[in-house]
């Protein structure tokens, strides 16, 4: 008898159905006992290449993750860098600021000191000459005087000596003072005033500010006079009649005459 085969289109069998068929044989081959000679080569290939697969794969995910590792670990050590940058600039600044700081306080205790010393030495008083002593005192009598007795006092000056403010002032008169010779008259700070006589030339004009110590003059022996000396008048107005002790005037101002 003669078996036919259906007509139609014929299909090659599904992997599924492979899959079994080789299943199936291996199973056979294993009864007969083929399959330690023959069915084992090929399925050692086929576990072979499944199991090298695998080992790609896991070196590959290996390869990955030790690459994502490093890249955060260099993300990680700039991170740390840029904190230290940033640490760094922070402090810098910080001690920038400190030491301006420091500096303005210092400049500012430099300036107070100066403004403090300088207000001292305008405040202050000196003699009018310099490593000298009063030659006549205040008062003393005699017929040289028109009033009868020393307005001033006197401190020994060879001609030509240099002649000081006691302190500060304005200069009020500056020429020639009858028997006073050249003078000069100032209104000091405190409103009082000193009057210097029979100098032999004088440095300072009416009007003009000076301060403790400036030279205004040179003594000489103008108007009159027996000798070169300093006639030394303190008083409480510029005028001739209102003097005071020009020796406990000064002393009050610290001088040591």
């Amino acid at each position: 008898m003669a078996f036919t085969r259906a007509t139609g289109k014929h299909r090659r069998p599904s992997s599924m159905k492979r899959a079994t068929r080789r299943t199936v044989g291996v199973a056979a081959l294993a009864t007969t006992g083929v399959v330690g000679t023959l069915a084992a080569p090929a399925f050692a290939a086929e576990s072979s290449v499944e199991q090298t697969g695998l080992t790609k794969a896991v070196i590959i995910g290996d390869s990955v993750a030790e690459e994502i590792d490093a890249q955060a670990a260099a993300q990680q050590q700039a991170a740390d860098e840029a904190a230290a940058r940033e640490k760094a600039e922070a402090d810098a600044k910080k001690r920038a600021e400190e030491a301006a700081a420091k500096a303005k306080k210092e400049r500012e205790v430099k300036v107070r000191a100066a403004r403090e010393a300088e207000r001292k030495r305008l405040n202050a008083y000196v003699s009018p000459i310099t490593g000298s002593y009063v030659s006549t005192g205040y008062k003393a009598g005699g017929a040289v005087w028109s009033s009868g007795s020393h307005t001033g006092i006197d401190f020994h000056a060879a001609s030509g000596t240099a002649v000081r403010a006691v302190g500060s002032g304005t200069v009020v008169e500056a020429g020639w003072g009858g028997a006073y010779g050249n003078q000069v008259v100032i209104k000091m700070t405190d409103g009082t005033f000193t009057q210097y006589g029979h100098l032999s030339s004088i440095g300072v004009s009416v009007g003009q500010t000076v301060t403790p110590g400036q030279q205004i003059a040179l003594s000489g022996a103008t108007g009159n006079v027996t000798g070169a000396h300093l006639h030394f008048e303190a008083r409480a107005t510029a005028e001739y009649g209102s003097d005071m002790d020009p020796v406990g005037y000064l002393r009050s101002h610290g001088v040591n005459v």
